[in-house]
């Protein structure tokens, strides 16, 4: 299948201006690049487009985009040798890098971790689900520089993965914490049950509704009843004090 480069596509309104960023998207599927360049363009981001691992490379160097969503299985070259050769390019700004990928083999996922992803994306894509996954993982791409979040009494050390509540520390299960810090992260907002799974679970892992509420009971038991609150039927949110 002949490769094909896209150029940047803009947005113009306030939405483009506050996010910034740039997403490269790597498949040679060309209805899957449609399809995803259409759900993401709709929410302000910059979208470049390749059909392969080679091309995806060549386009990296020149743009330097804030993240790479990449399929694995592509000729020329596949996403697991696409993205070891990013990796190891010293003049390349390190972007994140997802794979979508309908496999789930678990000696893909470890190839792909070694090679240097930071996550995956599972086909078939929801793009509600594949919205809150981006922003997820260019959250942690700000994180980079912003180690650390305090929140009335509450402090978040991302490096260290530990919580200090009211000057006590504490060491919360790695799903609790991030359940925790994604509700902080924006107080008052209100994120859904399905926001809050393709975020901190992510749409690749199938889990229950009921395993939120868990999650949140014993948040509650560790923080106190005041931070997070329940909105009847929609979901969750983290009051300040």
């Amino acid at each position: 299948m002949g490769g094909r480069i896209l150029s940047p596509i803009y947005k113009k309104n306030k939405m483009e201006n506050a996010k910034g960023h740039t997403i490269l998207l790597v498949d040679d599927e060309p209805d899957i690049l449609d399809f995803l360049s259409y759900n993401i363009r709709k929410e302000g981001y910059k979208v470049f487009t390749a059909t392969n691992g080679e091309e995806g490379v060549k386009l990296t160097q020149q743009i330097s985009p804030s993240l790479i969503l990449m399929d694995v299985m592509m000729p020329k070259m596949d996403g697991i040798e696409a993205c070891q050769i990013i990796r190891k390019d010293l003049n390349i700004s390190q972007p994140l890098i997802a794979f979508l990928t309908s496999r789930a083999e678990d000696y893909a996922q470890i190839a792909g971790f070694e090679a240097g992803a930071d996550d995956y994306i599972s086909k078939p894509i929801r793009p509600r689900l594949l919205i809150a996954k981006i922003e997820s993982l260019l959250k942690r791409l700000n994180n980079k520089i912003i180690h650390e979040t305090k929140v009335s009494s509450i402090e978040i050390d991302r490096e260290r993965y530990l919580v200090t509540s009211e000057g006590k520390e504490l060491i919360l299960p790695k799903k609790e914490f991030e359940l925790l810090e994604l509700l902080a992260s924006r107080p008052g907002k209100v994120y859904n049950r399905e926001q809050i799974l393709a975020i901190v679970w992510g749409n690749e892992t199938i889990v229950g509704e009921r395993t939120i509420d868990v999650h949140i009971r014993k948040l509650r038991e560790k923080l106190g009843d005041d931070y997070i609150r329940t909105i009847k039927g929609v979901g969750y949110t983290f009051n300040e004090k």
